[in-house]
């Protein structure tokens, strides 16, 4: 009887090691999710308990004043509002069964890691998006510009002043297939190839009017549009992408498992300006 090579033989518990499976998960994971360079990723959540959030916002202290010889330096109050979140969880699985895994054909664990980084991606990327579409100008309606009917591309510079002092840096205009058409035949637009060393985010198309532009699916009948700075929004882990696999013995197969929990949040409104179009 020939004698077992455990250290070299290929076994169903090294294949599906949830430390080397948990690994390719998060590796394919962090470039899938398109938002994240224009989000904070703060990880001071983990460890603490409760499923709720509160998180502050810091207002404006105003301009800096003159001041006299001898005369005190005049204090203000820092000012904050704070938010409650809640903390979601999301989670998605496969099962894949011994014949699929021992055949090889197509690499099903490779396959499975990919769909399950995907997957979360996607649904971090709808996420952020979510907390974009909160914005609802506030009081002074500071951060929401109505475009009220058809896409008109030349009100997009009325949009951007609403940054004020702050509207030079990198910005992105989130926008839609149908807007991204629109926006070709404008004076100021700039293909991709020409400033492809400066993307933001994975997946741009161009520039106009002083904005990376990309093209997201999930705008799709949701009559706005958005224009982000980094830092804008904010992901508070609460536990990062955890990845486990379970074992079936009757019908011989393994569950590979992935979730995370964490609370998307519109960090700096002053960041993001929304464009609502519609009637």
């Amino acid at each position: 009887m020939a004698q077992v090579d455990e250290t070299n033989g290929t076994y169903l518990k090294s294949l599906f090691d949830p430390q080397v499976v948990g690994d390719l998960v998060t590796e394919k994971l962090v470039p899938n999710i398109v938002f994240a360079p224009l989000a904070i990723v703060d990880y001071s959540l983990q460890g603490r308990a409760g499923d709720t959030v509160t998180l502050p916002a810091f207002g404006y202290i105003g301009d800096a004043e003159a001041v006299e010889e001898g005369h005190d330096i005049p204090i203000t109050k820092l000012a904050t509002t704070t938010k409650e979140v809640k903390i979601s969880k999301i989670g998605r699985a496969v099962q894949i069964t011994d014949e699929a895994v021992l055949s090889g054909y197509g690499d099903p664990i490779n396959q499975a890691t990919t769909q399950l980084a995907t997957g979360i991606a996607s649904k971090v990327d709808n996420d952020l998006l979510g907390a974009l579409d909160k914005i609802d100008g506030g009081a002074n309606g500071k951060n929401l510009f109505d475009m009220s009917g058809s896409f008109d591309p030349d009100k997009i510079p009325e949009a951007l002043a609403m940054f004020g002092e702050e509207i030079e840096g990198d910005k992105v205009l989130l926008v839609d297939p149908a807007t991204y058409a629109a926006l070709l035949k404008v004076k100021s637009w700039v293909p991709s190839s020409d400033i492809a060393a400066g993307m933001l985010l994975r997946g741009s198309v161009g520039m106009a009017y002083g904005c990376q532009v990309r093209v997201t699916e999930r705008l799709k009948g949701k009559d706005a549009l958005y224009i982000v700075k980094p830092g804008a929004l904010a992901l508070f882990m609460k536990r990062d992408t955890l990845v486990e696999t379970d074992r079936d013995i009757l019908n011989q197969s393994t569950v590979i498992a992935a979730s995370k929990l964490f609370a998307p949040y519109l960090y700096k409104p002053s960041n993001a300006i929304k464009i609502k179009l519609g009637e």
